[in-house]
């Protein structure tokens, strides 16, 4: 098993949460099974998951985007968009689909796509949740990514927005 792919301290991507931190990998009696889990802990939501290490952990868990990856997801905010014409339920079923895939790229086009400057019409409750949500999301990978801290990150995310 490959369970140095996880070390303690690295940061990592759980999809469903967002950025956490690897305490380590333990082994848990389970059913009176030995079972090999990977702990992470995610600071913000007072929360700690364990995941089993196994080969379907990767499908719920990533390491962090590259910078490059990174910088992908901040040009993307730098571009006008379009909202789509379609009902505000199937959009948003779609964002959060798109938020929860944990990758940097869709989660950047969510934000653009909700967006929305000072001259323009607040947002619906709804709409603002989705907003925030993916913010913070990329937010947090951003400033693990280029190692600054979560305001700096959210003024470089902002700039970004407003350059558009």
């Amino acid at each position: 098993m490959k369970e140095l792919l996880f070390e303690k301290g690295e940061y990592v991507v759980y999809p469903a949460h967002g950025i956490g931190v690897v305490q380590g990998v333990e082994t848990q009696n389970i059913g009176g099974v030995d079972l090999k889990v990977v702990v992470v802990s995610f600071e913000r939501d007072k929360m700690i998951v364990r995941l089993p290490l196994n080969k379907s952990i990767f499908s719920k868990i990533r390491k962090l985007c590259s910078k490059e990856e990174m910088q992908e997801a901040v040009k993307c905010l730098r571009v006008p968009t379009r909202v789509k014409k379609m009902m505000w339920s199937r959009r948003s079923q779609e964002y959060e689909a798109k938020i929860n895939t944990g990758d940097p790229l869709s989660i950047a086009q969510v934000i653009r796509a909700l967006h929305r400057r000072a001259s323009q019409p607040d947002h619906s409750y709804s709409e603002h949740q989705i907003y925030q949500e993916a913010l913070d999301r990329l937010m947090r990978e951003y400033a693990a990514v280029e190692k600054v801290d979560e305001q700096q990150a959210m003024r470089e995310l902002e700039k970004a927005l407003n350059a558009a």
